[in-house]
């Protein structure tokens, strides 16, 4: 087994999660400790000013190389917090641009850094290979969710609400389908912080306090997103232009409206069988509009993941330090029912300037087995 630190920094962009993992990249042996290192208001701010024109950004622009070390120094704080004994480091650094339409993805992030300032081998760039291979390169985590649930009864469904809302539905016999099923808490972040200058809504307090209005809620759906057929994937701001819908409607009116809209486009999803549970990971199972939305229109008891004893908030982390293992040994990351690539992928890149001598002779010892 490799002890692997899982690093990830979702489109929420509420900061960095770091998580111990021992794996051989099939079988989940042990997990470990957790943290959380949340984004200095001014690196939130710098970041979510970067999506904004991250499609006519180049790579060398000033300030985005600024935002890039600063959000990688957070990363190193992150794994140095842990104090955890590792083999090797899985960064998926953050996402400022998603159009798989286009064949573009842009994770930023010093792999180089990392491992320097580390001292251990860092696995990066987990999604190119995937688009490459002409597959949405996203979601990646369902590998993960299908090694979590093996002893567990199927089919059951893991949704998490980050930015953007996910799902993987594992099949009785293992079998993966998932896409991004919509928006997460991105809208409804980002009109909180709006109309309130918190940055996201603080148990659900805000939607609680309105009314949907379905005449809006209908605009949104009617995104031709929502007809397409998984695999599918999103980014962070594809619903943004959307957000003149709402341009009428009061605080807690949009607030609602847009967890409606969350809950409404997991709802819409057709699904190729029914799972059992679905299991609710990431920042939006502790809004408890959303939970209760999720719960009123699904067919299947709906729960966070710590039912079956899982940390909802290191779920995601986990799963880079589980990618990073099977990247090492050549194992495919994604696939037809995942991203819709052609055939199973594997993907990464190892960056190892920092890693001592020994560090490499065990991971050397595990590569491609």
């Amino acid at each position: 087994m490799i002890r692997a630190i899982g690093l990830m920094s979702g489109t929420a962009l509420d900061g960095v999660d770091a998580a111990c993992i021992e794996t051989d990249g099939e079988t989940i042996h042990a997990t470990g400790p957790a943290v959380t290192i949340p984004y200095p208001a001014s690196l939130r701010r710098r970041l979510r000013d970067i999506l904004d024109c991250a499609a006519s950004l180049s790579p060398d622009d000033a300030d985005l190389r600024a935002a890039e070390r600063d959000m990688t120094h957070q990363h190193v704080e992150a794994v140095q917090a842990l104090g955890c004994d590792a083999d090797l480091v899985g960064f998926h650094g953050q996402t400022i641009l998603h159009r798989p339409e286009e064949g573009r993805t842009w994770q930023i992030g010093d792999a180089a850094l990392l491992s320097g300032e580390t001292g251990l081998p860092v696995v990066h760039d987990f999604r190119s290979a995937d688009m490459a291979a002409g597959g949405e390169g996203a979601p990646l985590v369902p590998l993960f969710h299908a090694a979590l649930t093996r002893q567990m009864p199927r089919p059951v469904a893991i949704l998490n609400i980050g930015g953007v809302a996910n799902v993987s539905l594992v099949g009785q016999d293992g079998a993966l389908v998932a896409c991004d099923t919509g928006p997460g808490n991105a809208l409804l972040d980002d009109w909180a912080l709006r109309h309130t200058g918190v940055p996201y809504d603080r148990d659900g307090r805000l939607a609680r306090a309105g009314q949907i209005d379905h005449a809006v809620l209908a605009i949104l759906m009617s995104d031709p997103f929502f007809v397409r057929a998984a695999p599918k994937s999103l980014d962070r701001l594809a619903f943004h232009q959307g957000l003149a819908a709402l341009s009428r409607l009061s605080a807690v009116d949009g607030a609602a409206t847009l967890a409606a809209f969350t809950v409404r486009a997991v709802a819409s999803l057709p699904l190729p069988f029914q799972p059992r549970q679905w299991l609710v990971c990431g920042g939006g199972r502790h809004n408890p509009v959303l939970m209760d939305g999720l719960r009123e229109h699904l067919s299947a008891p709906v729960a966070p993941v710590e039912i079956v004893g899982w940390n909802g908030d290191a779920l995601e982390a986990q799963c880079f330090g589980f990618l990073a293992v099977r990247s090492l040994r050549g194992l495919p990351l994604s696939g037809p029912g995942t991203t819709g690539a052609a055939i199973p992928v594997t993907g990464g890149r190892l960056e190892a300037r920092g890693a001592p001598e020994a560090a490499m002779r065990v991971l050397n010892r595990w590569r491609a087995t």
